[in-house]
């Protein structure tokens, strides 16, 4: 199994263009994925540098046949003549997709700070070895309060669903209503994107904590193949506006569970079709 995650920046790449196309091309050349998750897709958002109104969800849909999208909006507002803006993160899936959940993560009040409302994407999927969630975020780049609180929530959204695959098997009410038939539950978790903190910030290992029941915590895939190696940096390596020593802040986190299957974990450090760096991780498929 391969999954990639990348900021995709709307698809803007250093050279000041918005090209999916270009975009979908250097991932392909990166791995025949199964899975891949974006973060900062644009939905008539013209407003942005090099953008245009374009719904860039269905575009990469439409540059993916064969894959099933599940996107989310952190950013979703009025636009012009009754048209929705919307930003956000999406995955995109050649295995069968068993449910998908959104979570809006918080986004408590920091006045001195510019912020934007955050969202997580959850989908299960059907994976060669059985039930996998994977989740895909982009938590919020200025407000360390925020960042913390939106860590939190994460933690405990996968904390969440461990205890309800190791209660799935003992429900005892009978419903006619289909809504309440049940969907298979994971504990195996994959959790990526753009984090916003480096290795080094605390929020790091606050994602990495012990769960309430003793499941299978988060743990940094790269670190567990690569102790004591620096991560590759995946943002500001190109383009030195917002740090001038890069850095890595994407990351894919993976439940202990599903440490035996890990096989490899690196980054694309030539491209500049983004201004962050796209990172690939494998798992045996067993």
């Amino acid at each position: 199994m391969k999954l990639l995650t990348w900021n995709i920046q709307w698809g803007l790449g250093m050279d000041g263009r918005v090209d999916l196309a270009r975009i979908v091309r250097t991932a392909r050349a990166m791995a025949d994925f199964d899975v891949f998750c974006v973060q900062e897709v644009a939905d008539n958002f013209p407003g942005l540098a090099g953008n245009d109104d374009r719904d860039q969800f269905a575009l990469l849909g439409e540059l993916l046949p064969g894959y099933t999208r599940v996107q989310g909006y952190g950013v979703d507002v009025a636009g012009d003549n009754g048209r929705r803006r919307r930003f956000g993160n999406a995955i995109f899936s050649r295995y069968p997709v068993l449910s998908a959940r959104r979570h809006a993560l918080p986004w408590p009040a920091d006045p001195a700070k510019k912020t934007m409302p955050r969202v997580a994407v959850e989908a299960t999927l059907q994976a060669p070895g059985g039930a996998l969630r994977v989740t895909t975020t982009h938590l919020e780049y200025y407000s360390d309060i925020q960042r913390r609180e939106q860590v939190r929530r994460l933690r405990n959204l996968h904390d969440e669903a461990c205890q309800r695959a190791a209660a799935q098997a003992r429900y005892e009410n009978a419903e006619s209503n289909v809504t309440f038939d049940p969907t298979p539950q994971a504990t195996r978790a994959i959790v990526c994107g753009d984090f916003n903190f480096p290795p080094d910030n605390n929020a790091f290992q606050d994602l990495q904590s012990p769960l309430a029941r003793d499941g299978p915590a988060l743990r940094d895939a790269w670190s567990h193949l690569h102790p004591g190696e620096p991560h590759p940096p995946t943002f500001c390596l190109h383009d030195r506006r917002y740090a001038k020593v890069p850095y890595c802040c994407d990351f894919a986190f993976v439940s202990t569970d599903l440490l035996p299957r890990l096989a490899a974990i690196g980054a694309n450090l030539e491209t500049q079709d983004s201004d962050h760096q796209p990172v690939l991780l494998e798992l045996d498929d067993r």
